[in-house]
């Protein structure tokens, strides 16, 4: 898609699209460009989030091409926020590479707080128990695209099985089952078995036993001398039957955007002054997120400026029909 400018480029005439392979011109008073971000662009992820972010798989749409942002910037809106940082979580291995709607966001495996992340060098890579999942989850993606291969196994023993969020429970996943350690060590395909083993004794030797298990609240609940801790929700591995499920990197949206005019959704070029009948709303807005995501605030930032970028491109198109 392109933009056009009308007047050299001092206001927006419209979009220039396709249509069912055909191309078509949508012209209007303002534009509000609400397209999401790059998260489904290979090349780009590449580019801006850095090596191995091509290999990720995309939770959502295979649409988010980044179309919407590359057509403000090539008529000079300001890049903005933090353009190598997104929102990436445990994803199922074998899920395919873009959304499925008929299986929704079953794919995602946010227990792994009660059981341990495990890699292929059979290392726990991660504090497991840093805090609650809606704090650590959409970052912890991009700690398992940083392994080798690329995949890490969530390992839990029967005492948590009840705790296990539902998508855990669907149909399509990757999971493996023993009955001892020793026997799940050999399931667990692409990781080294006697490193795992040591890994978990170290770990179950570790778990401190003063203070008492609570789902329900940051327990406290921890690891001593080992690196990296388990901070809270730690027991021992030692009830069989154990369970793993293989994971990897699932996309959900990228950070970085444009830079707007906070009162009203405008979009500032680079110096920074507003593009006149130009807006944007949802992920395309730059400087809401650095580094990680606390749950759900994509869905109200996307109502706050949906909102804000529809009002102002009313009060836009107002103006203009008044001075024509």
């Amino acid at each position: 898609m392109q933009i056009e400018a009308s007047g050299g480029g001092a206001a927006l005439a419209g979009v220039h699209a396709s249509r069912e392979g055909w191309p078509v011109d949508f012209y209007g008073k303002a534009v509000v460009l609400a397209c999401g971000g790059f998260e489904a662009n290979p090349e780009m992820r590449a580019r801006y989030l850095g090596v191995g972010w091509e290999l990720a798989k995309v939770r959502g749409s295979r649409f988010n091409q980044g179309d919407g942002l590359k057509m403000a910037l090539d008529i000079g809106a300001a890049p903005y926020g933090n353009w190598s940082g997104c929102h990436a979580t445990g994803w199922d291995l074998n899920a395919p590479e873009f959304g499925d709607v008929s299986v929704g966001d079953q794919f995602q495996k946010h227990s792994y707080i009660f059981g341990l992340l495990i890699n292929a060098r059979g290392k726990r890579f991660v504090d497991e128990g840093a805090d609650f999942h809606s704090f650590t989850y959409a970052k912890y993606g991009g700690e398992v695209l940083k392994q080798p291969g690329q995949f890490a196994w969530q390992v839990f023993d029967a005492k948590v099985t009840q705790l296990l969020r539902s998508e855990y429970r669907i149909r399509m996943m990757t999971k493996v089952s023993a009955n001892t350690l020793e026997e799940l060590a050999t399931k667990l395909d692409g990781v080294d078995a006697k490193a795992f083993l040591d890994t978990v004794h170290t770990y179950i030797a570790a778990v401190s036993q003063d203070v008492s298990f609570d789902h329900t609240v940051n327990d406290g609940k921890g690891t001593v001398g080992i690196d990296p801790p388990k901070s809270n929700w730690a027991q021992a591995l030692d009830t069989p039957p154990f369970d793993a499920y293989r994971t990897t990197c699932g996309i959900t949206f990228t950070f970085g955007g444009l830079r707007i005019e906070p009162s009203n959704g405008q979009v500032l070029d680079v110096t920074p002054a507003p593009i006149p009948g130009l807006f944007c709303a949802g992920e395309m807005v730059g400087g809401l997120f650095y580094f990680n995501y606390p749950s759900g605030t994509g869905l109200v930032s996307g109502a706050l400026f949906g909102r804000l970028a529809g009002t102002g491109t009313g009060a836009a198109a107002a103006q203009t029909s008044a001075s024509a």
